[in-house]
């Protein structure tokens, strides 16, 4: 029988034996058994109830690893450095410290410049990952902080809503202009909850105590005054009201959970807390109505009734022994600071009131 000749190399077969294939098959290799070798250590470690040593004492920071790919890619220590914009004595110190804690040279130097070694090269090729993997990672951090920064949802008790943020709002508007701003107004109890579930960003409430699961600061303070028609018979009394006349008298009120009627039930409760209400609006402007219209006394924020008391439609009625002075809040939920721009329009709401 006549031998049969031996196949011939297909163009696969040939290609695969050339000095680059053969490069390229031997930095896979590498990465392969250094894959493999990384796994097998943490494997180790676990099985023998050992804490893993954290990765970030056992790879460069970012910063040497771009170093590393701009000297790859410019043949040169010092163009990187100035690439950069360090010095080229930080960017050597960088290096030799790069090559301590991975234990390998990266970097041979001459005076006709900086060649990677075989092992650099392989850390080159890695690296240029990570770097790639960080900066999709910067990406898609800016594009959560562009929609974050692109709404702000502020919720407020009504006398914040109606006689402070107009003004805020419109100074925020000049300083972000891009930002869509909503405002809910309700009571402190109201604002609280929207809070809490994630339906507002930053809240402002009144009252004697940020609501519970709330952080706060205090950005100002406001008086509560007790006001009547000029008809009232409160508004020719001669002396003060008291606060034991005050509790038993029924008033217009704000509905429990404002701001308002949380300073009024702490400040008589120990005379007897508030009598029955002689009307429960939930508005500010609903109670001046009523005021006005004589239907009865109410106790009002100082911010709302500045226009009433100067055109004599209300009378301010004198009252000792209680202190009907109120914090104004800002408030957010526990551990989430203000951020963006609910961190801009809490700035400058400091210092606004003083």
């Amino acid at each position: 029988m006549a031998d049969v000749p031996p196949a011939a190399p297909s163009a696969g077969s040939s290609s695969a034996g050339s000095p680059a294939a053969q490069a390229g098959a031997q930095s896979a290799a590498a990465r392969s058994a250094a894959a493999r070798s990384a796994a097998a250590r943490s494997a180790a470690a676990r099985s023998a109830g050992q804490p893993a040593v954290q990765l970030a004492h056992r790879v460069p920071d970012l910063g040497a690893l771009e170093l590393l790919l701009a000297v790859a890619r410019l043949g040169s220590l010092g163009r990187a450095a100035r690439e950069l914009g360090i010095s080229q004595p930080a960017a050597s110190s960088r290096i030799r410290a790069m090559e301590r804690l991975l234990g390998v040279a990266l970097v041979d130097r001459s005076p006709r410049g900086s060649r990677l070694t075989d092992a650099g090269s392989l850390v080159t090729d890695w690296a240029r990952r990570v770097v790639e993997a960080a900066e999709a990672f910067d990406a898609g951090a800016q594009a959560l902080r562009d929609r974050r920064d692109s709404r702000l949802r502020v919720a407020a008790s009504m006398t914040i809503a109606e006689y402070l943020l107009p003004g805020w709002l419109i100074a925020l508007r000049r300083a972000r202009p891009d930002t869509a701003v909503s405002l809910h107004a309700g009571n402190s109890a109201a604002v609280a909850e929207r809070l809490l579930s994630h339906e507002a960003d930053l809240g402002f409430v009144e009252g004697v105590a940020a609501p519970e699961g709330l952080d706060s600061a205090v950005i100002g303070h406001d008086r509560l005054l007790v006001v009547a028609a000029p008809g009232h018979p409160w508004a020719r009394r001669r002396t003060p009201l008291d606060p034991a006349e005050l509790a038993a008298t029924p008033l217009i009120l704000r509905e429990p959970g404002s701001g308002t009627r949380q300073v009024l039930d702490a400040g008589l409760s120990a005379y007897g807390g508030l009598a029955e209400p002689l009307l429960e609006l939930a508005s500010t402007t609903a109670l001046k109505a009523a005021a006005v219209s004589g239907a009865g006394p109410c106790v009002l924020s100082e911010l709302a009734v500045g226009e009433e008391l100067a055109a004599r439609r209300l009378v301010r009625v004198p009252v000792e022994g209680i202190r009907l002075r109120r914090d104004l809040r800002a408030v957010w939920p526990v551990g989430n600071r203000p951020a963006g721009p609910a961190r801009d329009l809490l700035s400058l709401t400091r210092g606004a009131l003083d």
